[in-house]
């Protein structure tokens, strides 16, 4: 049993300190949170009794005896999606977020955020920072840079295509970064 000092939201829209406890799960990891992006969606949980922050990077430091994808001390962010069925027609196809049984932020393991000193997460849906990448800079990634990177891979934009992206906010100035970096005019 792990316990872990967390930021959740409240009735008021005031954000709290609090102590939760959970197991590590044999494909669990225990990261300890150094960075967390604030996305738009944690304004809309603030009012939620539930911990904030799905834009996580930090430190492996325990993980579950059948994981072999990640190390202790690796560095590593986690986003939105947290949990699917790995067998289903969606999670096959590598569309993991359609899966009906999937467990994204906000409405699943409402005791587990990155607004957080340490987050435990599925060891399938936590990916690796390389070393060249400071956390600082990875963790706003986890959401919205996997957002606007699955819009160009998801509809094959190669990179003779013209990428017109509406409006230039949270998102927008990163889908310009993005297509440019990959050839896109």
């Amino acid at each position: 049993m792990v316990d872990i000092t967390v930021f959740k939201g409240s009735n008021e829209g005031k954000i709290v300190e609090s102590q939760t406890k959970k197991d590590l799960g044999h494909d669990e990891v225990l990261i300890r949170v150094t960075h967390s992006g604030v996305c738009g969606t944690d304004e809309h949980y603030k009012h939620q009794d539930m911990v904030l922050g799905h834009e996580g990077a930090g430190i492996i430091e325990e993980v579950g005896s059948s994981v072999m994808n990640h190390a202790k001390g690796d560095s590593v962010g986690w986003g939105y999606q947290q949990n699917s069925c790995g067998h289903c027609k969606q999670c096959l196809t590598g569309r993991e977020t359609l899966c009906p049984e999937r467990a994204m932020y906000g409405t699943a393991n409402f005791d587990t955020g990155s607004f957080a000193h340490h987050a435990i997460q599925k060891s399938a849906y936590i990916f690796a920072i390389p070393a060249s990448i400071p956390r600082e800079f990875a963790a706003p990634l986890m959401c919205g840079g996997a957002t606007v990177f699955n819009a160009l891979h998801s509809f094959g934009a190669l990179p003779t295509h013209r990428i017109g992206v509406i409006g230039v906010g949270g998102l927008g100035h990163l889908a310009i970064q993005f297509a440019a970096k990959m050839g896109h005019e």
